[in-house]
């Protein structure tokens, strides 16, 4: 994942927001498949994070034109890699790359999202991590309003 911005960044504070140039130094998404603008903020244990793309036409997890809820999966995945990715550099290393094995409980309020307006939001927490795999719960809302709440499983490579 080495890139020059990874080199100049300090490693990251927790509480502390980041930007979507530093997410993606953290994580293998790029560009539109860089699903996160923003971290909130971030303790060991948990992330908050905010996104305003799922009312973008070119969004990439588009088909027919709509942009389903059950792609907040893939949002509730990314915000797991991105809380390694801050852990990953705030302990002076770089995660390792993941691959997302199971959802589970997962639970969607809405059918689609590419029609609310404003930003979406992601609370995610740590349930178990180890050398080989990692699981955190997931919640996304929209205006106070949750729209899809899950566990997901990666293992980590």
């Amino acid at each position: 994942m080495g890139n020059a911005h990874e080199a100049d960044s300090p490693p990251p504070e927790p509480g502390r927001g980041l930007d979507r140039a530093t997410i993606e130094s953290l994580v293998p998404h790029k560009d539109a498949m860089c699903l996160w603008d923003e971290v909130m903020a971030w303790d060991v244990e948990r992330i908050h994070l905010r996104a305003d793309n799922h009312r973008d036409p070119a969004h990439p997890l588009r088909s027919g034109g709509v942009l389903r809820a059950l792609h907040l999966c893939e949002y509730g995945a990314q915000a797991m890699a991105v809380h390694g990715g801050v852990l990953a550099r705030a302990a002076g290393g770089a995660a390792r790359p993941g691959l997302l094995v199971a959802l589970r409980e997962v639970r969607l309020q809405v059918a689609r999202i590419d029609t609310l307006p404003g930003a979406i939001e992601c609370e995610a927490g740590v349930l178990a991590a180890g050398e080989t795999s990692q699981q955190y719960a997931f919640r996304i809302h929209h205006a106070g309003q949750l729209l899809a709440e899950g566990r997901a499983t990666a293992m980590l490579r």
